[in-house]
């Protein structure tokens, strides 16, 4: 399938919304071989230009969505606007509406011990029918590694959702999805945390207002640093204009 793709600072992110992202996801389910979503934000795009590797899993990646309204806005330079963010939580959610009443599994790897599980719980109480095969958190060595592809090989997932972080959840996926035998795997990031009801997601307002970035910062004031990543980010398209 031929891909309607925007290049912000190389990182290709497809021109989708919300519904176009699902409706794509539901179509990698079904297409032969495996698939890796992408959900980058500007800090992770800045991440990107530092480190080859990561660039090259971006780009290697089956569906990538704009995590960001830095990303969205940074897309007004380029040939073609992106319409909306398409934030890897809500990603998610949409895709368990979608997969709740079907015979697809899922399987959560991430989080510190017990969130994976607690979170696998509660989205599916919330979401009645989604079917969970296992769970793993992320806390393990390389020694560990082994056995962890083994348990998620055995459980057989449709889809594999990866919270470690960026860059260390897209390197694992690309790595190791070929060993893990699910057809889709997802990066995201802490979303086990607010599935599971230890983070609190900004209300409804910030979200609306796209300002979810400024309430993470006022609650999590140690997100300082990460945050910086956005006015540099900015500055560097409004000089480079490195969107096409």
């Amino acid at each position: 399938m031929d891909r309607d793709v925007i290049k912000i600072m190389d990182v290709p992110f497809d021109a989708c919304t919300m519904d176009g992202a699902i409706k794509r996801t539901l179509e990698l389910l079904d297409e032969p071989g495996q698939h890796i979503i992408c959900t980058p934000n500007p800090e992770i795009v800045m991440e990107a230009q530092k480190d080859k590797t990561f660039m090259e899993i971006l780009k290697a990646a089956d569906l990538v969505v704009a995590d960001g309204i830095g990303i969205v806005w940074a897309s007004k330079f380029a040939h073609k606007k992106l319409t909306e963010r398409v934030s890897g939580y809500d990603l998610s959610l949409k895709l368990f509406e979608a997969l709740k009443d079907t015979d697809k599994t899922l399987y959560f790897f991430g989080g510190s011990p017990g969130v994976a599980a607690c979170a696998a719980k509660k989205m599916a109480k919330k979401y009645a029918g989604l079917k969970f095969c296992g769970t793993r958190n992320g806390y393990f060595t390389s020694s560990d590694e082994g056995k962890i592809i083994d348990d998620i090989k055995k459980a057989s997932p449709d889809v594999l959702f990866v919270g470690l972080g960026s860059p260390k959840q897209e390197k694992w996926i690309y790595d190791n999805l070929r060993l893990t035998g699910a057809k889709i795997a997802i990066g995201v990031g802490g979303s086990f945390d607010v599935m599971a009801g230890n983070v609190k997601r900004a209300p409804i307002v910030f979200q609306k207002l796209n300002i979810e970035w400024l309430y993470r910062l006022v609650t999590q004031p140690k997100r300082l640093g990460r945050q910086m990543k956005l006015p540099e980010f900015a500055l560097k398209i409004l000089i480079t204009r490195n969107v096409k």
